[in-house]
């Protein structure tokens, strides 16, 4: 197997010592380094996902030339490899396939991003899918022309959830799943990658690793990164038409899941916030503010209850506001451990 050597210094020489090898397992016939549009997907243990993924993506209404990185974080069983394999030898998509030795979502999603700023130095923007995405037939289209209309950093769009259950679907509207926008236009800020542009001067502003691994198991990573990138006066636009649908299992609609995903996203509030308050005084101001929120969550959770008469959509606030404040104690859900992955 050949390895690629990751960048850890601006002036992109390389430190192994910082971080180790990652062994490329597949490759497409060729690999023109001018391409200017580079998809990235971090893998893990969802093949048969994939396959629909990179299908969706072969099957994109568009004249750009773009290349995919594909980042398997699953060194001992790589099940994602063969699925890469099939189809950049086959020549339905151009790119390549790398592992990831080191377990974990920020892991993986530096090495997709570094991995694709290294292998093709021309290409001006970055976008990201997860690996149980399906990308609709324009999305590549709507994404690029919205970036090069508006000027904008970085673009997001939105992700709707595919429940494998009839009568999950009214949890179109709970907060894990809905897009965080309906309308077309600027927005402050983006929270997931899981539809995004990212412009290369973003990586160059931020330097690397993107993705903090503070994030690692917790998740959130993504979150931190765009909230960096809007104190630092970058642009975001919103664009409602390049949709991607994800395929929801049925272990991520149960109570125990929804519970546990309300913890984590307050969890990752927590700590978004903290990295804003550097002084002992900031950070007790902070945990008092979060302490605070719980009764106001009970009241958010009454309007939920009133308003979408659904009980899962009206304990949400109160979960994270719980997250919050456990967070703020060291207590934390870690979903992005191998053994507490739902997949």
């Amino acid at each position: 197997m050949a390895e690629i050597p990751t960048r850890d210094h601006p002036d992109n020489t390389p430190d192994p010592a910082v971080r180790p090898l990652r062994a490329l397992v597949a490759v497409s016939k060729t690999l023109d380094p001018a391409i200017e549009t580079v998809i990235c997907i971090p893998c893990f243990r969802r093949p048969d996902y994939l396959r629909r993924t990179l299908e969706s993506l072969a099957g994109q209404r568009t004249s750009r030339r773009f290349a995919v990185v594909m980042v398997e974080n699953d060194a001992s069983r790589s099940e994602s490899v063969p699925v890469a394999t099939e189809y950049l030898t086959s020549g339905k998509l151009t790119g390549l396939c790398v592992i990831e030795p080191r377990q974990g979502n920020c892991y993986a999603i530096n090495a997709a991003f570094e991995t694709a700023l290294q292998t093709f130095p021309a290409a001006t923007s970055l976008l990201m899918l997860d690996d149980d995405e399906v990308a609709s037939k324009d999305w590549l289209k709507q994404m690029l022309r919205t970036a090069e209309a508006t000027g904008a950093d970085i673009v997001g769009g939105p992700v709707f959830p595919e429940f494998d259950e009839q009568r999950k679907r009214g949890l179109r509207r709970h907060p894990a799943f809905a897009p965080a926008y309906e309308a077309s236009g600027p927005v402050p800020v983006i929270y997931g990658c899981g539809n995004c542009l990212i412009r290369r001067s973003v990586f160059e502003q931020l330097g690397t690793p993107a993705f903090d691994l503070r994030f690692n198991f917790l998740g959130g990573g993504d979150t931190d990164f765009f909230y960096r990138c809007k104190r630092l006066g970058m642009r975001f636009h919103w664009v409602a038409e390049a949709a991607i649908s994800e395929t929801v299992p049925q272990g991520r609609t149960s109570l125990r899941w929804l519970v546990t995903r309300g913890l984590r996203i307050g969890a990752i509030n927590y700590h978004v916030q903290r990295k804003a308050t550097p002084t002992r005084w900031l950070r007790a101001k902070l945990t008092a503010k979060l302490l605070a929120a719980l009764p106001l969550s009970l009241v958010y959770a009454v309007h939920a209850v009133l308003t979408e008469r659904k009980g899962t959509i009206a304990m949400h606030p109160v979960t994270v506001a719980i997250g919050s404040a456990l967070a703020a104690f060291g207590l934390e859900p870690q979903p992005y451990k191998a053994s507490k992955i739902v997949s």
